[in-house]
């Protein structure tokens, strides 16, 4: 089962990743001003990550893909690694889909 993991940035700010089953991070957030936005964030991953079409598939400048799960109003609301390989790419989005929904969360902030 995944879980969302909560932590501190050197700059104040909050952040999850989401990880698999396995410990592997599968996707990251942005910063968060508040531990509420973060949970917040977290919450619209639960809920955005059901829907194929809130994930951009990307390929970075050095030709490496990657993914972003947007909100509804086309925010952001994390990134997953660059992956050798489009297949691998597509696994990450599988992944996030089967583990983001009943995830819990491990605050390592508290």
């Amino acid at each position: 089962m995944g879980k969302f993991v909560i932590t501190k940035r050197a700059n104040g700010e909050f952040q999850f990743n989401l990880k698999a089953g396995n410990g592997q991070t599968i996707l990251t957030s942005e910063g968060y001003s508040t531990k509420a936005a973060c949970n917040n964030g977290i919450e619209s991953v639960k809920t955005n990550s059901q829907d194929d079409s809130r994930f951009d598939k990307k390929e970075s400048s050095n030709g490496k893909p990657y993914f972003n799960l947007k909100a509804s109003n086309g925010q952001i609301i994390g990134a997953s690694e660059m992956y050798e390989s489009t297949s691998a790419r597509d696994n990450g989005i599988a992944s996030v889909k089967t583990n983001a929904p009943d995830a819990v969360t491990d605050d390592q902030t508290a």
